[in-house]
């Protein structure tokens, strides 16, 4: 073993880590080279924002946890706010990023980087020495993986030089990407129980406990769950991102009990094979959807925060309705509203638990008439609506629908934020939890393409489908040039409205404009001169040209999808509330 920056790769390259973005500058250069001489595959972005939700995109989807490698100082700030977006999305992501020496004071470069990391909401660790480092490294992944954190490693430029301690051959641990085990497996953890201490020696290989178990509900909790569950006539649950490992136990679960079963969006498709799948709870539901989660007299949220968005500001609990909330961190039950019951416990275990406790199987709000209805109008694409198209600007539910025709079902979706949010969200609909990357807990645009990205990666079987707004694209137009690189099979759809249609509708007509509207801009010239094909949409029938390159699909496919004033998204009233 050589210098320290080499030891910190080769820890993560045996704890498992997934794939490794970033943009290599002096201070990352070593460790970069180190984890792709060891086997870690590096994707060199154009902007270090760039890097940071490729990341993300990758560890939502892949099951794995990533790597993020920055410069010290300026290659640090350029990354936050994918950083903060993965960060407040509990996204299983380690960034290393080069820190000044300690002695290096008038450093250029030189920031409080553990300050930094710390006040987007992750999680700062670090480095401190070639004694500590094994210990350092592996205490951040676990951090990582199995509480779910982005983690940023701050690594000295002194330290990474020094040479490393002797390295054993070690024993990795799971890269779940801090997915519980199955309870069948191992047992339970008692509410609350900590979780297994390291025992690994500052100079010892990662050889470490087994992750700790899931969280198993206390039985007096799920006997007052099942007891609610049982009087309910119509019961409805909402799964979170909390809940993505756990979709058949709660889908059987539903069944016995006669639940209907809804996601929020970050779960989307979790229930998608499911004859009583709602779809999407709240701004994204569709008429039908919003009819029946607003009359269910219980709302149980699985892994979900029932915050403003799942619950639109809470129109979608109906006056009588009992609220449950389970989840396995004791802080998140009622943080965004109060509930009936709050359940301590992994989601897996207690569906499992539950499932036992019911006393009876009863239909519930499983009626013959929900399931033709369901079948009728469950999704927007079978919602009439009126076409707002002009001789020269397409409708955008008008294109989405067209688009879900004609893509693939394999597909993996990503969402850029925006006006326009909502009609690929809700349009384009994907085969599981697996194919939707939804980069909106920090509510800001210019991710998606690159997030798209790191979803194409973590999922590569499938035809990646980017939406975003003219205003995000450009923000984030570098990683064009990475797409293309890669070689990755990519439709970028661009919902140009030649503005920042959000604040367009919010503020309205009545207001001077002039700082949020632009001059229309040609992305397919655009997408040409970066290598990819180039398409412009005024209306269905330019999309033959879509349908032609589908057949065949290689390269990236850029949409420049002229929209029509939608007069502001259905969800636009609900987003503006919360701020």
């Amino acid at each position: 073993m050589g210098s320290v920056a080499e030891l910190v790769a080769e820890v993560l390259a045996d704890l498992g880590v997934g794939r490794a973005f970033g943009v290599v500058g002096s201070g990352n250069f070593h460790v970069t080279n180190a984890l792709r001489t060891r086997g870690v595959p590096f994707v060199a972005a154009r902007h270090e924002g760039g890097a940071a939700s490729m990341a993300d995109g990758y560890a939502r989807l892949s099951g794995r946890p990533a790597v993020l490698s920055v410069h010290q100082g300026c290659g640090l700030t350029n990354a936050m706010t994918g950083i903060g977006e993965a960060a407040k999305s509990r996204t299983p992501l380690i960034v290393l990023a080069a820190d000044t020496a300690g002695s290096a004071v008038q450093s250029n470069f030189r920031i409080d980087q553990d300050a930094l990391v710390t006040s987007v909401g992750a999680v700062a660790e670090r480095v401190h020495s070639a004694s500590s480092a094994v210990a350092d490294v592996t205490r951040a992944y676990r951090t990582a993986v199995e509480g779910r954190h982005t983690v940023v490693i701050s690594l000295p430029l002194d330290v990474q030089a020094a040479p490393a301690p002797p390295y054993p051959s070690p024993i990795a641990l799971d890269s779940s990407a801090g997915r519980p085990r199955s309870p069948s497996s191992s047992g339970y953890a008692s509410p609350g129980s900590p979780a297994p201490a390291s025992s690994a020696a500052p100079n010892a290989g990662p050889t470490l406990p087994s992750s700790p178990l899931p969280v198993r509900p206390a039985r007096e909790a799920v006997l007052a769950l099942a007891a609610l569950l049982d009087a309910a006539q119509r019961p409805v649950f909402v799964a979170g991102r909390g809940a993505r490992h756990a979709g058949p136990e709660i889908a059987s679960l539903a069944a016995k009990s006669g639940a209907l079963l809804a996601t929020s969006a970050v779960a989307n498709g979790l229930f998608r094979h499911e004859e009583f799948d709602l779809g999407i709870s709240g701004g994204f539901s569709s008429p039908l959807t919003a009819e029946l989660i607003s009359d269910a007299d219980l709302i149980i949220g699985w892994g979900c925060a029932l915050n403003m968005w799942t619950m639109r500001h809470g129109s979608l609990i109906g006056a009588h309705a009992k609220v449950v909330q389970i989840d396995d961190d004791h802080a998140a039950l009622g943080a965004h509203r109060p509930v009936d019951l709050g359940v301590l416990g992994d989601c897996q275990a207690t569906a499992l638990d539950l499932n036992e406790a019911l006393p009876r199987t009863k239909p519930g709000y499983r009626t013959s008439q929900i399931s033709d209805r369901l079948q009728q109008s469950r999704w927007w694409n079978d919602t009439p609506t009126p076409d707002l198209s002009t001789t020269t600007q397409i409708d955008p539910r008008v294109l989405s629908s067209a688009l879900d025709s004609l893509l693939p079902a394999e597909r993996v979706v990503a969402i850029d934020s925006g006006n326009f949010m909502g009609y690929p969200s809700a349009y384009l609909r994907v085969p599981d939890e697996n194919g939707f990357c939804f980069t909106q807990a920090f509510q800001s645009i210019g991710l998606g393409l690159a997030s798209g990205l790191g979803a194409a990666l973590a999922q590569p079987t499938r035809l990646a489908v980017v939406g975003t707004g003219d205003g995000g694209f450009l923000m984030g137009i570098s990683e064009l040039e990475t797409a293309v690189r890669l070689g990755i099979a990519l439709v970028v759809v661009v919902y140009n409205d030649a503005g920042y249609g959000a604040e367009v509708h919010h503020f309205g007509d009545e207001t001077d404009l002039g700082a949020v509207t632009f001059p229309d801009t040609d992305f397919a010239a655009l997408a040409r001169g970066y290598g990819a094909t180039g398409v412009t949409v005024r209306g269905l029938d330019d999309l033959a040209l879509v349908a032609e390159w589908l057949k065949q699909p290689t390269g990236v496919l850029v949409i420049d999808a002229k929209i029509a004033s939608d007069g502001g998204a259905w969800w636009l009233a609900e987003a503006f509330k919360g701020h």
